[in-house]
């Protein structure tokens, strides 16, 4: 029965395995004449959950014209190196990507060091023309691996799926992208979902630069495991701490043991517990400090309370006793760090009240420079003004005070021409 492959994984919540559609066969349909190849893959955080399932792959073509008969728009594209992220990878085929509904990574059992991507089209043309401009080619002009594009007819689901929810859209809400918080919605944009089972716009992890993932902080590429320099064995591993040479505990070949025998380097570290261990004393040893002498490693030695001045060697120490003076010890560093980080808070408060006491009487400043020049302009304005008015009224007074003078000749005159008039 065909499922949904979409997500439904959200930031708050452990991420869910996502189902693969498994293609349906169609009735009548011609008998391929290619065979299939079943390959196992797992994907998911193997601390978390881990996802098994096969996959039914078309082989290699010989030629891009033979293409085989019943292929789907679901491909694999098999060996990408670890050391290429998912923005590389979004990168390489970024001409596609508008094309492309979906893609998940996925491991092939056996290949550590590489892993697979199924992309599923939108359509058999575009399939068709991605695996034609892809397949056989280099994925850098630096490197030597090449993109290997197989045609996939089915893809399944072996192992149990923990906390694995159907989705569906009509009863279930569209999980949505961790980065940009928009909905997964596989018709308008692309979706890749990680190794680790977690979903994300394709457009948005393709500016994710680091392989880990932006959620779990799960690395696709996994550190290299230890192994013993002489026989080669990943088991019971002891690291020397003076100058790294990984040899085997006293369980396997003693590789260890021999080392310090030849160097006197006696002190390493268990690869799995962290713990160290004291070859010569042949104890653990909680603490190490470097010697002034000599600037070799040594073991930090108890303190004894019976000697006067203490002879730092001896282990009579009472046990109540030294956690009595341990807890005091601790006591009086907790005070002096309180009182330390109260003096430095005090002083960090005056440091920052006197710089906003310096910007207030700054601005004040300021303010009153603004309020005196703005004063200043008015009142030059304003006299300029009065200045204006003064001018206007002195030409009045002038034009009134000629017309007064020549009111009074007239009035002679009119006399005159009366006084003519009358003798007449």
């Amino acid at each position: 029965m065909s499922t949904s492959w979409r997500s439904s994984t959200a930031v708050s919540s452990p991420p869910i395995p996502i189902p693969i559609p498994i293609p349906i066969p169609i009735p009548n349909e011609e008998p391929s004449s290619f065979s299939t190849s079943v390959f196992n893959f797992s994907s998911g955080n193997p601390r978390i959950e881990e996802t098994r399932g096969l996959m039914h792959l078309f082989p290699d073509q010989d030629s891009p014209s033979t293409l085989p008969f019943g292929r789907k728009p679901l491909v694999c594209v098999v060996g990408v190196p670890n050391h290429m992220t998912y923005a590389d990878f979004c990168q390489f085929c970024g001409s596609f990507l508008h094309h492309i509904l979906e893609m998940r990574i996925v491991r092939m059992d056996g290949t550590e060091d590489q892993y697979s991507v199924l992309i599923r089209f939108d359509d058999q043309d575009s399939t068709d023309s991605f695996f034609k401009h892809y397949n056989g080619r280099r994925f850098s002009s630096l490197e030597v691996e090449i993109c290997r594009v197989l045609f996939t007819l089915d893809v399944q689901y072996t192992g149990s799926i923990e906390h694995a929810q159907p989705s569906n859209a009509t009863s279930t809400e569209q999980p949505t992208c961790p980065v940009c918080l928009e909905r997964l919605d596989q018709d308008t944009s692309g979706i890749l979902t990680t190794i680790c089972n977690h979903s994300f716009h394709c457009s948005c992890i393709s500016k994710w630069a680091d392989s880990s993932c932006p959620v779990c902080r799960y690395c696709q590429q996994q550190a290299e495991k230890s192994i013993c320099s002489v026989c080669r064995t990943t088991e019971n591993l002891w690291i020397c701490v003076i100058c790294g040479f990984v040899g085997c505990g006293r369980y396997k070949a003693g590789h260890a043991i021999m080392h310090w025998k030849e160097t006197q380097h006696c002190y390493a570290l268990d690869v799995e517990t962290k713990r160290v261990w004291d070859f010569a004393g042949d104890n653990y040893v909680h603490r190490l400090i470097q010697s002034k002498t000599d600037g070799k490693l040594v073991e930090l030695n108890t303190h004894c309370v019976h000697a006067e001045n203490g002879c730092g060697s001896c282990s009579c120490e009472d046990n109540s006793i030294s956690e009595a003076l341990l807890n005091s010890k601790v006591e009086a560093i907790v005070n002096e760090y309180n009182e330390l980080l109260a003096t430095q808070l005090e002083n960090q408060k005056s440091y920052f009240e006197s710089l906003l006491q310096e910007v207030k009487e700054e601005t004040e400043t300021k303010i009153s420079k603004a309020v005196q020049k703005a004063v200043s302009l008015k009142q030059q304005k304003i006299q300029a003004k009065i200045d204006r008015c003064n001018k206007e009224k002195k030409f009045l007074e002038e034009l009134n005070e000629n017309l007064v003078k020549n009111e009074d000749a007239w009035k002679a005159k009119l006399l005159e021409i009366e006084e003519s008039l009358d003798i007449s």
